[in-house]
């Protein structure tokens, strides 16, 4: 069942440009969907739509199966998370979390019980009487969570709920939070992060927005999907670029050959070529000529004999500039002639250092490709998944 319909939704403010432009999205009951994005590409703004606190410019949006247009914030049936924890300092746990069953006139009784609920399940009973000065960061924040799981909604909306919290805290209220959500099984969930690991860990779906002149001239959304779908099957330079750290290196170079299922390269830069093997092409086939940027992730690049007859055709040989020890794990930076250095991963006992020269193989069923508008244009076609492209 569909618990949040929005149909060619846009926002606009005055004259400007619109934050948000044809907005066309389902969230399912009971899913957990996350709304990432770089800043300024409208994901709080959208939160806000779907719970009121903005009004659409255009389209329609649905909670339930009913039109919300018009409808206040206290009938939609959605309770909010903000970045600030927005407590009363003078409250007491328990009169922070059930104030606004209070003002709205449910009996006391039924809201001691919907507190002390609350209470057990975010591992808040000792704290009930204490005020928000004698807790910390995350005990406020499960303070604020416990205020919207009160009023029993049927939409749990976070925006960055996380951003105010250490990382050691962020980690644990994440878990906390994916818990929460597995405990309410009518209840759907919607997210708000620039953090990739939160959208990452948490999400059943992943709705990726574009930010600036890249909706210029298409929707705001660039893919949806399942986490892995976007970082294994990025349909654009966009969400390639974005999803995934350290960052997919990118290499510009022109399409020589297509045959038996492999495409011959050339790299600009460097003038190698490359034969690509082993895959099935999805989507637009390249055209021979074409203007093309291959996309490979760093630990797609592997360190391999530079003389291996079996391994030539799908590597690259570069200078090491610089390699960074992480403990497991290590990036060598390489150089990259006319360009950013290329990152590859390697293990952290690695023997690579600087000034080495190098070849690397591009893993056969790894490489992504992209054309002049950044729109990938060779998929897999043995690992099949729903595929989002704005036209």
């Amino acid at each position: 069942m569909v618990a949040i319909s929005l149909r060619h939704v846009s926002k606009q403010y005055g004259q400007h440009a619109p934050v948000l432009r044809d907005v066309n999205l389902d969230i399912a009951e009971h899913e957990f969907c996350v709304f990432l994005g770089p800043s300024g590409c409208g994901k709080s703004t959208l939160l806000r739509m779907i719970a009121g606190l903005e009004d659409l410019t255009t389209g329609e949006l649905d909670i339930g199966g009913q039109r919300m247009n018009e409808t206040p914030p206290a009938e939609r049936g959605v309770a909010m998370v903000f970045q600030s924890y927005a407590l009363f300092p003078h409250m007491s746990v328990f009169e922070n979390m059930g104030f606004g069953l209070r003002i709205a006139g449910v009996p006391k009784d039924e809201i001691r019980r919907r507190v002390t609920e609350a209470a057990r399940v975010l591992q808040l009973d000792a704290l009930l009487e204490r005020k928000p000065r004698q807790l910390s960061g995350g005990q406020r924040q499960r303070v604020a969570i416990g205020r919207a799981i009160v009023r029993e909604p049927k939409v749990f909306l976070f925006d960055e709920p996380l951003s105010n919290l250490d990382a050691a805290l962020r980690g644990q209220t994440r878990i906390e939070i994916a818990r929460l959500h597995s405990r309410f099984r009518e209840a759907s969930s919607v997210y708000v992060t620039h953090d990739q690991v939160e959208a990452m860990t948490l999400a059943d779906k992943i709705v990726l927005l574009r930010s600036g002149d890249d909706v210029a001239s298409m929707g705001s959304i660039a893919q949806v999907g399942a986490p892995l779908d976007l970082y294994h099957r990025p349909a654009s330079l966009f969400v390639a670029g974005f999803i995934g750290s350290p960052r997919m290196n990118f290499l510009p170079a022109t399409i020589e050959s297509i045959r038996d299922g492999s495409i011959g390269l050339r790299l600009t830069d460097s003038g190698e070529q490359l034969v690509l093997p082993g895959r099935s092409l999805k989507q637009r086939l390249p055209a021979i000529g074409e203007h093309v940027t291959l996309g490979i992730r760093p630990e797609h690049l592997s360190a391999t004999a530079e003389g291996d007859p079996g391994k030539a055709a799908s590597s690259i040989v570069r200078t090491v500039q610089l390699v960074e020890q992480l403990g497991e794990a290590a990036y060598v930076h390489l150089e990259q002639p006319g360009g950013a250095p290329l990152l590859a991963k390697a293990q952290g006992t690695s023997p690579l250092r600087p000034g080495d020269r190098q070849a690397f193989r591009l893993s056969d069923d790894a490489w992504h490709l992209f054309d002049e508008r950044g729109n990938a244009v060779a998929f897999d076609r043995d690992r099949e998944a729903e595929i989002f492209v704005a036209a």
